[in-house]
């Protein structure tokens, strides 16, 4: 037998939204904890992808994308944002976010660089920065708001920060940052010259009063901000693996350099689709956020009165339980496996989302299901109230 690799990618372990499906598959639960939607995208898209799977190239398009899906990623930040991009030289194409992401890190971070990240943290940050080479510094955000503490913030710089890594809207926490916060995190890039990498995959899917402001568009960040985006949450269909980074131009072609040397391009059918759906599917967008603020409505309402704990959510798939004053507290991975396979329900404990000191209160449930797979999860964990109204 060979010797055991021994970098910091070999000793990782399997992710707990893997090891939670596999243990709803097992237990025949309902998957509520991995977060992806269980109903199709537009059918105008896939359409597209069809039409030109059969009667467009399928050959290698080009490294950066196809210019068509570039100017409908400008064309899409322009009417939502009022950012201005340039599709030849400030948009790459990329296969998904993850890998829009990998691609960024591993061209911004040198060894011993220091990350900034919020936490709860979406757990693939962590090994994609320790593989770069950088160290991950952990500002946490308290639960029930996850507001952003400035004190919090400025006592974790150091001369060696070298990238802010903010996910907004946040998952896990659902969490949807402020102006205010916003204008904090790029006070503090300015001050520390330091570069924004954006990871902003839900940004339509932000609830109520609530409004996503990306980063880029605040007074001193454009030049220094990266902005991910991704077609697969955009358009509910995740498995399409299309994503996109935005921002200068010098800083788009470095991150070009790792994607070339990563996944190189993108299948060009799905390419297209995304590109027509940009321009063509607003409407659609929209009533899917409609209807995903309807889904975590009567999710949470129908949690609270089951007598669960239920903290807001301001955008994402996703809304959390708080365990801190019931008989599970600081017993979150324990509440999910017996959800799991006692109440057939799947839920994620968000232990894994934390780099210090593990907050072990906090179970996250996907509302991105179905009405009637909502209603029947509800029927389920109404078994576990007791006689006097507790979980």
């Amino acid at each position: 037998m060979p010797r055991r690799p021994t970098t910091n990618l070999a000793a990782l372990g399997t992710t707990i939204f893997e090891t939670m499906s596999r243990l709803a598959e097992a237990s025949g639960a309902i998957n509520l904890g991995q977060g992806f939607p269980d109903e199709g995208g537009p059918e105008g898209v896939i359409a597209e992808a069809v039409r030109t799977l059969r009667e467009a190239s399928n050959q290698y398009p080009p490294m950066a994308g196809l210019l068509a899906l570039r100017s409908a990623i400008a064309r899409h930040e322009l009417h939502y944002y009022g950012l201005e991009r340039d599709p030849a030289t400030e948009v790459l194409v990329t296969s998904g976010a993850t890998e829009a992401l990998a691609a960024t890190l591993l061209t911004l971070v040198s060894p011993g660089d220091e990350v900034l990240v919020f936490e709860p943290v979406y757990d693939c940050y962590l090994p994609m920065i320790q593989r770069a080479g950088g160290v991950v510094v952990p500002v946490r955000l308290a639960a029930p708001d996850f507001e952003l503490s400035e004190e919090r913030l400025r006592e974790r710089l150091t001369s060696r920060l070298r990238v802010i890594l903010l996910n907004n809207p946040q998952n896990p926490s659902g969490k949807v940052f402020s102006r205010a916060e916003l204008e904090l995190i790029v006070r503090v890039a300015q001050e520390h010259d330091a570069i924004l990498v954006c990871d902003e995959v839900y940004e339509h899917l932000v609830f109520g009063a609530h409004e996503h402001i990306p980063a880029a568009s605040l007074p001193g960040a454009r030049d220094r901000t990266l902005k991910i985006g991704s077609a697969g949450k955009v358009f509910s269909m995740t498995g399409w693996k299309v994503g996109w980074v935005t921002g200068p131009a010098e800083l788009v072609s470095l991150v070009a350099r790792a994607h070339q040397y990563l996944t190189f391009t993108t299948p060009p059918n799905l390419q297209a689709a995304v590109a027509w759906g940009l321009d063509h599917e607003r409407a659609w967008i929209g009533e899917l956020t409609r209807a995903l603020e309807d889904k975590r409505d009567r999710l949470a309402a129908g949690l609270t009165s089951l007598g669960f704990s239920v903290l807001p959510s301001a955008g994402t798939y996703f809304l959390n339980l708080d365990l801190s004053a019931s008989e599970w507290a600081q017993r979150d991975e324990a509440f999910a496996r017996h959800l799991t396979e006692q109440l057939k329900v799947a839920a994620i404990p968000l232990r894994s989302f934390y780099v210090e000191s593990p907050c072990c209160d906090l179970v996250r449930f996907c509302f991105a299901k179905k009405h009637d797979v909502l209603q029947a999860a509800l029927g389920r964990l109404s078994t576990a109230v007791d006689a006097n109204g507790r979980p």
